[in-house]
């Protein structure tokens, strides 16, 4: 029989990761698979409503939930980081969160989740309740359904096998910003053709108005080209091929 209590217990879910220079590492600490874990485990939907709502009420007092090694708390250079935003979704409990850009071993782990070398999210709790429930196979599992949750850990090998890094990529403000989000592309062209735009009217006012006056004049001085005009020529090519580009790829979106 399963006692419930305070003590910290570890599992581990899928994560996907993100990372930037100092780094960012996203993905799932825990799923709501309906598969038992090795230890017999499955977790219910809404298990950490509760206790997300207590580390939310945190934040206030500058506490964020902690990112590990390794569960290890007796190394301070082991805490590797923060969980800066946590939430439950149809799939399991999502996380984002940050490696320490002063921490050597933080940045150690952020290059092997980058090369695919660390790839498990695991995280510490203590059960506040659950219970014994049927699946729709008709295997029994001891269900979990509200549970304190301690640290966010990468580990090596993790109880739920669901575990795997699907990306590996990133800016921490690309990805504060707005994650996997394609309007964010949409916008980026908007600005490339804003600038190309704005870049042709400048050039246009420093040689284009001298060119449309030397056109209108009766009899034009023949002028030998000179190599500056011939790129300032250039350039007002370059940009115009550039705005057209952008609004091309605008009108492909």
């Amino acid at each position: 029989m399963r006692k419930e209590g305070k003590m910290p217990k570890f599992k581990s879910a899928e994560f996907a990761a993100q990372m930037s220079a100092d780094g960012i590492v996203e993905g799932y600490a825990a799923t709501f698979d309906r598969e038992p874990d090795s230890y017999g485990d499955v977790i219910a939907k809404g298990a950490f409503a509760r206790t997300l709502d207590e580390w939310r009420a945190k934040e206030g007092d500058g506490l964020s939930i902690p990112l590990l090694y390794g569960h290890n708390t007796d190394d301070p250079m082991h805490n590797i980081g923060k969980v800066t935003e946590a939430y439950e979704d149809e799939k399991g409990l999502f996380v984002h969160a940050e490696f320490d850009a002063d921490n050597p071993t933080a940045q150690y782990a952020r290059k092997l989740a980058a090369e695919g070398r660390l790839y498990q999210f695991s995280f510490a709790y203590a059960i506040k309740g659950a219970g014994m429930t049927t699946l729709d196979d008709g295997v029994d599992a001891y269900e979990l359904r509200d549970l304190d949750l301690f640290e966010v850990s990468l580990v090596q090998i993790p109880a739920n096998q669901h575990a795997v890094v699907t990306s590996v990529k990133g800016d921490v403000a690309e990805v504060k910003a707005g994650r996997r989000n394609s309007k964010a592309d949409e916008d980026e062209l908007r600005r490339v053709l804003e600038l190309a735009e704005s870049i042709t009217t400048t050039v246009r006012a420093l040689i284009g108005e001298e060119l449309d006056e030397e056109a209108e004049e009766p009899e034009p001085k023949q002028e030998e080209p000179s190599e500056a005009n011939c790129e300032e020529a250039k350039d007002a090519e370059t940009l115009e091929k550039l705005r057209d580009v952008a609004n091309q790829l605008l009108s492909n979106q």
